[in-house]
C-alpha cells in the first residue's frame, strides 16, 4: 500500500472518529440540559473543537439531532434482527428480549430520541434523514411480520395477526419508559432497574399461546 493511500486512510478514520465525538457530546448534553438549552457552540466546546469544524460534518443542530436518532434506531435494529434470527432459531423469547434490552437499558436516552423525533417530523431540513429513518423501519417490520408468522405456525403464538404482537410489546416498552419519568410513580420508588426487568420478563413471554382466554 503507498503512503498516499495509507494518509487518505488515516485522514478519514481521524474525520470519523470526530464526528462520533461530536454525535456523543451532543447526546450528553442534550441528556443533561434538555435540546432547547443546548447550542452547536456548547457542542463544540463539550467535542473539543472549534464551532466551524462542526459545520464541515453538519449543517446545522437538526442534522445533529437526528444522527442520534438515526443511530438508535439502527441499533435496536440490528440487535433486534440478531434477536429474530435466534429466535427462528429455537429460541423463541430472543427477539422480545433483545428489543426490551435495546429499549430499557438507557430510558433516558429513548425518550430523549422519541422527543427529538416529534420535534423533526415534518421538518424540511432533514426530510431525506427521516425518510431513511421510516426505510430502517419498514425493513424490521418486514422481518417481524416473517417472524412472528412462524412462530404463529409453530403454536408458539397466539394466532392473532401479527402486528398485534410487535405492536404490544412496543406499548408495554413505551409505557415502561414513560413510568420511569411520571412524578406520580417514579418518584415513590428506588428501584428502576428492577422494574424494568421485570417489565422485560413479561414482555418475553407476552403473547405466547394459551395466554388469550376468548369468551
Amino acid at each position: 500500500m503507498n503512503s498516499s493511500t495509507e494518509k487518505i486512510r488515516a485522514k478519514k478514520k481521524r474525520f470519523l472518529e470526530r464526528e462520533e465525538r461530536i454525535v456523543e457530546a451532543a447526546r450528553r448534553l442534550f441528556l443533561e440540559n434538555g435540546v432547547d438549552n443546548v447550542t452547536v457552540s456548547h457542542i463544540a466546546q463539550r467535542a473539543g473543537i472549534g464551532k466551524g469544524t462542526v459545520y464541515k460534518h453538519f449543517e446545522s443542530k437538526a442534522q445533529i439531532m437526528v444522527r442520534i436518532m438515526l443511530d438508535y434506531e439502527k441499533r435496536i435494529c440490528a440487535n433486534l434482527e440478531k434477536g429474530i434470527d435466534a429466535t427462528l432459531n429455537g429460541d423463541p423469547g430472543a427477539a422480545a428480549r433483545a428489543y426490551f434490552q435495546s429499549r430499557l437499558g438507557n430510558p433516558e436516552l429513548d425518550r430523549l430520541v422519541q422527543h427529538l423525533e416529534a420535534r423533526l417530523e415534518g421538518e424540511p431540513e432533514v426530510e431525506g434523514e427521516m425518510r431513511q429513518l421510516h426505510d430502517v423501519r419498514r425493513s424490521t417490520i418486514e422481518s417481524l411480520n416473517t417472524m412472528v408468522k412462524e412462530l404463529i405456525r409453530r403454536n408458539i403464538l397466539e394466532d392473532v395477526p401479527p402486528h398485534y404482537h410487535y405492536l404490544a410489546c412496543w406499548a408495554l416498552a413505551q409505557g415502561a419508559v414513560e413510568v420511569c419519568f411520571n412524578k406520580g410513580y417514579a418518584d415513590q420508588f428506588d428501584d428502576k432497574e428492577s422494574l424494568l426487568d421485570f417489565i422485560s420478563r413479561i414482555g418475553v413471554t407476552m403473547g405466547n399461546r394459551g395466554q388469550l382466554r376468548r369468551q
